[in-house]
C-alpha cells in the first residue's frame, strides 16, 4: 500500500486527496521508486484546475518530478537496478503517471541517475525548469555569449533557471517582475538586469539596456496583452518562445510588429526535448555538468510535508516564491 494524491473533480487545492492504494509492481520498461521530494510545478496546478494542455482523465493522479530510490525494475530496464538514486523528468502524460506519491512506477525513459551532491529537494527541483529553459535558450535558439534574454516570470522556477543557462553560456539576462520586491532577490539569482513592468516602462527600460536593438531571444511563459509589448521588446529577426499563459486575458497576436520586425513567435514546451531521445541525452548532459560545475544549482523557495500538499498548491497559486516548491516525505 501507498500514499497517492488524487482529485475526483477539478477545482482549487481543496480537492486534493490523500489516498491509500496498492501500487502494482512496476511493467516492462517502468521503474518503481521510493519517493523522497516532489517538485511542485505550474503545469500540475493548471492540470488540477482543468486548464491544461490535456484534460485530467477523473479521478487523476498528477505530478511531474520527484527523487528517491528505485526499489523495483520491470521487464527489459538494464540501465537502472534497485538502489539506484533517480530523480524523474517530465516526459509523459498525467494522465498515464503522476509522481505525487511515497511509491511510484515511472517510465524508466523518463527517470535520470542524478549527482550524489544534491539533496534529495534539490534533485526534485531540476528537470521540469532546467530541461524547459534548455530546450528554448540552448537547442532551439542557439544563444550566444553577449546576447540579450528577456525573461518574463523570472522568479518562477523556470524564469531562475534560464536566469542561470543564459550566465552559463554569456549571455545576458534581463529578468521581468511585475514589482520592484523580488528586483534584489533575482539579482541575486543571476538577472544582470531587473525590470519591474508595473513600475517602469518595458519597452523604454529594454531599448535603454540594449543600445535601441531589443533582445533576440525572449522566453515567456505569460502571454495575455503584454505580448505586444514584448514584440516591441524584441530584436530585428528576434523569437519569442510562448511556452506559457500564465495570464487569463486574451494576447492578441502583434501583427505589425511582427511584420515590421520578421519576428517569430513559436509555441514551445519541455516535450519538444524530453521525448526526443537524441535531444534528451543533449540537455541532460549539458544539465548534469552544469549541476557538476556548479553553475546551475536549484533555488528552493519553500517545502512542505507531504500531508501538506493543498498548501503547496495554495502557495504556488500566491506567486510569492523565487525558486521551487518542494514537498518532502
Amino acid at each position: 500500500m501507498a500514499r497517492i494524491v488524487k482529485f475526483f473533480k477539478t477545482g482549487g487545492p481543496e480537492v486534493l486527496q490523500i489516498i491509500e492504494e496498492p501500487v502494482a509492481a512496476p511493467a516492462a520498461g517502468e521503474v518503481q521508486i521510493s519517493v523522497r521530494a516532489i517538485g511542485v510545478n505550474r503545469a500540475e496546478v493548471m492540470f488540477r484546475n482543468g486548464q491544461y494542455l490535456e484534460e485530467p482523465q477523473l479521478p487523476a493522479r498528477l505530478g511531474y518530478e520527484a527523487a528517491g530510490t528505485i526499489t523495483a525494475v520491470g521487464e527489459g530496464v538494464s540501465d537502472f537496478k534497485a538502489g539506484d538514486v533517480v530523480s524523474t523528468v517530465p516526459a509523459f502524460s498525467q494522465n498515464q503517471y503522476g509522481v505525487y506519491g511515497d511509491l511510484v512506477n515511472v517510465p524508466a525513459s523518463a527517470t535520470v541517475k542524478h549527482p550524489a551532491s544534491l539533496s534529495w529537494v534539490e534533485a526534485a527541483s531540476v528537470w521540469m525548469q532546467y530541461m524547459t529553459a534548455y530546450g528554448a535558450l540552448v537547442e532551439f535558439a542557439r544563444t550566444q555569449p553577449g546576447e540579450f534574454v528577456l525573461i518574463p516570470a523570472a522568479s518562477s522556477s523556470v524564469g531562475v533557471a534560464a536566469i542561470e543557462i543564459a550566465n552559463m553560456i554569456g549571455a545576458i539576462p534581463i529578468a521581468l517582475t511585475r514589482y520592484s520586491g523580488k528586483r534584489d532577490a533575482l539579482l541575486k539569482a543571476g538577472a544582470q538586469h531587473v525590470i519591474a513592468t508595473e513600475e517602469e516602462d518595458l519597452v523604454q527600460r529594454v531599448n535603454e539596456l540594449t543600445d535601441n536593438k531589443g533582445a533576440r531571444i525572449v522566453f515567456d511563459p505569460v502571454s495575455g496583452p503584454t505580448l505586444a509589448k514584448l514584440a516591441e521588446a524584441t530584436a530585428q529577426s528576434g523569437i519569442i518562445f510562448q511556452y506559457g499563459t500564465l495570464s487569463t486575458e486574451p494576447a492578441p497576436f502583434p501583427l505589425f510588429t511582427a511584420l515590421a520586425k520578421q519576428l517569430t513567435i513559436r509555441g514551445y514546451t519541455l516535450f519538444e526535448i524530453s521525448t526526443k531521445p537524441e535531444r534528451f541525452a543533449r540537455a541532460t548532459q549539458f544539465i548534469l555538468k552544469g549541476l557538476t560545475d556548479g553553475k546551475l544549482k536549484p533555488t528552493v523557495a519553500k517545502t512542505f510535508p507531504f500531508e501538506q500538499v493543498s498548501e503547496a498548491h495554495r502557495y504556488m497559486e500566491s506567486n510569492q516564491q523565487i525558486g521551487k516548491i518542494v514537498i518532502t516525505l
